[in-house]
């Protein structure tokens, strides 16, 4: 979903979710949601050619305990419990995703059901959970006529 044209309220988990922003959106979600009281996570997708790329990744700018198993199964238990992580909610912010998606985009849409998931996971416990993948501006363009 785009979130361009209308305001999202990071403290509401029913509106938790997969969210593709545009680049200059990264900055002003990570304001808000600091100002919110939310843990924000930050990971750069450039130049991510695949899965153990984007683990590794996963694991340094979460901050993922040693025991993560660096496996899907492994991602989405952590994903679902951020406990280690300060704050009532969390916000994960990507940038470059379109990275991943060109260079493995089996490893990309697996990645968005993992992220979808968690998202699911937090409002069922009534946390705030958001992912925002910044694409770059033509990708929101509308298609040619």
């Amino acid at each position: 979903m785009n979130t361009h044209g209308f305001d999202l309220d990071l403290t509401r988990p029913v509106m938790n979710g997969v969210y593709f922003v545009g680049v200059d959106d990264l900055d002003r979600l990570a304001r808000t949601a600091t100002r919110e009281e939310l843990h924000v996570c930050r990971t750069d997708l450039a130049g991510c050619r695949g899965k153990d790329e984007l683990l590794r990744r996963l694991a340094a700018s979460l901050l993922l305990p040693a025991s993560f198993g660096h496996n899907w199964d492994a991602l989405a238990d952590c994903l679902r419990d951020l406990s280690w992580l300060p704050g009532w909610g969390y916000v994960l912010l990507f940038e470059h995703a379109d990275a991943l998606h060109h260079a493995a985009a089996a490893d990309y849409d697996i990645l968005l059901g993992i992220l979808d998931d968690a998202a699911t996971f937090g409002a069922e416990h009534d946390r705030p959970w958001f992912a925002f993948l910044a694409l770059p501006d033509s990708a929101f363009a509308p298609p040619f006529p």
